[in-house]
């Protein structure tokens, strides 16, 4: 599998073989639903919570005796049919989300994801990348590269520290190759790598 390689300046300047075994991988959408909704599912909080009637403030006393008024028997006014008073089956801040799923299954996905944007050319190799300093330059590159105004992910290898001139440019986000998943990929149209983020994706799901 063969990319574009282009230099700071946005233009391309040669090709560059990549790992058939992490670039060059089939598509398997089942595989890839499955572990993108299985880490979004581990990534999310509970934070929504109600009470239960047992929970609510109020409620000790009995409204109103159990016979001879004839209106319906009631023993607090904390029952979920009441106003004020506890919510049947609402959301719980201590519900678990977490789906198990194993190494190799998000490693697959992960270069299935990888190889489907190599394919599409929506995967670019830039050289150079991290001898850019300020924002203003790196956002005339965006818009000089292939990109078509699509949202693009950032990869950066070891020791590549990019985040200060990345964070203010809309629609492009940064991440180390090492930590990348299914779904950053996913997210983002395309992906700009630097060459030793390359060198770490492949040694690392080679």
């Amino acid at each position: 599998m063969k990319v574009s390689v282009y230099n700071a300046q946005g233009k391309k300047e040669n090709d560059i073989e990549l790992n058939d075994a992490v670039f060059g991988v089939p598509s398997t959408n089942a595989l890839l639903h499955q572990v993108y909704h299985a880490l979004e599912a581990n990534a999310r909080q509970a934070w929504a919570h109600t009470k239960t009637k047992d929970e609510v403030r109020g409620g000790g006393r009995k409204p109103w005796k159990q016979k001879g008024t004839g209106r319906a028997r009631h023993g607090s006014t904390r029952s979920p049919i009441w106003k004020g008073g506890g919510v049947t089956f609402g959301p719980r801040n201590d519900r678990n989300f977490k789906q198990r799923i194993n190494k190799k299954m998000k490693q697959l996905a992960t270069r299935m994801a990888l190889s489907e944007k190599a394919t599409d050319e929506r995967f670019l190799v830039v050289d150079g990348l991290e001898e850019i300093k300020k924002t203003k330059d790196m956002a005339l590159l965006v818009k000089t590269l292939p990109l078509n105004g699509k949202t693009t992910l950032i990869l950066g290898g070891e020791g590549e520290d990019l985040g200060l001139i990345v964070r203010n440019i809309p629609q492009v986000d940064l991440q180390r190759a090492i930590d990348m998943n299914v779904v950053d990929l996913l997210h983002h149209q395309y992906v700009i790598a630097t060459k030793k983020a390359v060198d770490t994706l492949e040694s690392r799901l080679a």
